[in-house]
C-alpha cells in the first residue's frame, strides 16, 4: 500500500472511531487508534501514516512523534476538507 492509500483509509478510520466536530472536522485520541484492533490490521506503522498526513497538513496533532501509553490522550484532528 502506498503512502496515498494509507492515508484515506486513515481519514475512513479517524470518522469511525472519532467524534464529528460543529465544524466539520473529526476528533479521536491516539490511543482510540492504536489500540483499535481494526487499525492495527490496516496500518504497519501507524504513527508514520499519522506523520505523512500531518506534514500535508490533512489533520493536526500536539508534538512530532507519538508513543503508545505516554501519548494515548493527545488529540488527533481530521480537518474538515479532508
Amino acid at each position: 500500500m502506498n503512502v496515498d492509500e494509507e492515508i484515506e483509509h486513515l481519514k475512513e478510520e479517524i470518522k469511525r472511531l472519532g467524534h464529528k466536530q460543529s465544524d466539520g472536522s473529526y476528533k479521536v485520541t491516539f490511543g482510540a487508534l492504536f489500540n483499535d484492533d481494526r487499525c492495527a490490521n490496516i496500518f504497519e506503522a501507524l504513527v508514520g501514516t499519522l506523520r505523512a498526513a500531518k506534514r500535508r497538513k490533512i489533520l493536526t496533532y500536539d508534538g512530532e512523534l507519538l508513543l503508545q501509553g505516554v501519548h494515548d490522550n493527545v488529540e488527533i484532528v481530521l480537518k474538515s476538507t479532508a
